[in-house]
């Protein structure tokens, strides 16, 4: 499971309009287990009474078998039992195997909200519906559509349909590959990527992120001491990534040449 939870990260920062509050209290979004208990949890003080009192009625609605199999799961945050236990409702024996789905999926009134989202015609045709999508729509493609639609909407210029992107169960790791590589993607994006342990296990994504131009050069400093020798020579001699980057890299090398 991916630690991730770019969504619930803007949540906390109070930067989420109200109607995309509202549409995650009722459970619409459906990112990942851990995500969206984490946002409903939050919702439940929010400073609108609907919202909160939404929040309550979905967190009531979630299934109690699959919960307490959920928080059965090692890597649940003890705030999270906690909160269930206080509930009276306790982690199962058997734990849940994976916790990318969401545990509740609420619907909304929302115009076009409960359509299938998909770009079964040409690339074309997905563009131009993606385009005529308000934000709320965005999101829910980029929770519920096709890998094509990912690749659009994590270039999205708003931050909140981005982090909908990666908050999305369907992402695989080679998207967040591609996404890494991505010059035409947000800082935001970026740091996300750069700040969650799962993602970077892979190794690919340290060396896309590193010699991405657009990714912050304190991360690619940082992302620099995994590179093997090879990738770091590409580095040193890379004219696209900014110059701390390549004379790090340079010094590194000439570090190791010495041992």
């Amino acid at each position: 499971m991916s630690s991730a939870a770019p969504l619930l990260d803007l949540f906390r920062r109070g930067e989420v309009a109200r109607e995309i509050r509202l549409l995650a209290a009722q459970g619409a979004l459906a990112p990942a287990a851990h995500e969206q208990l984490g946002i409903l949890i939050l919702l439940l003080d929010d400073r609108e009474e609907d919202i909160r009192q939404t929040a309550k009625g979905t967190l009531d609605r979630i299934p109690v078998d699959a919960l307490r199999a959920y928080l059965g799961r090692s890597d649940v945050p003890i705030g999270i039992r906690e909160f269930f236990g206080d509930r009276g409702v306790f982690p199962a024996e058997i734990p849940a195997i994976t916790a990318d789905d969401p545990l509740f999926e609420g619907t909304t009134d929302d115009a076009g909200g409960e359509e299938e989202v998909s770009d079964d015609d040409s690339d074309e045709t997905m563009l131009q519906k993606l385009q005529k999508m308000n934000v709320t729509q965005r999101m829910k493609a980029a929770m519920r559509g096709s890998r094509d639609m990912r690749a659009v909407l994590i270039r999205d210029p708003n931050k909140i349909v981005a982090a909908a992107v990666l908050s999305s169960p369907k992402v695989s790791e080679a998207e967040i590959e591609s996404f890494a590589k991505m010059a035409t993607v947000s800082e935001d994006v970026l740091r996300t990527i750069a700040m969650n342990r799962s993602w970077l296990k892979n190794y690919s994504v340290v060396v896309a992120l590193t010699k991405n131009p657009k990714c912050p050069v304190g991360l690619s400093l940082n992302l620099l001491n995994r590179l093997n020798d090879r990738d770091l020579n590409g580095v040193s001699s890379d004219r696209n990534v900014p110059d701390p980057l390549r004379q790090a890299a340079r010094r590194r090398i000439v570090l190791g040449n010495k041992g």
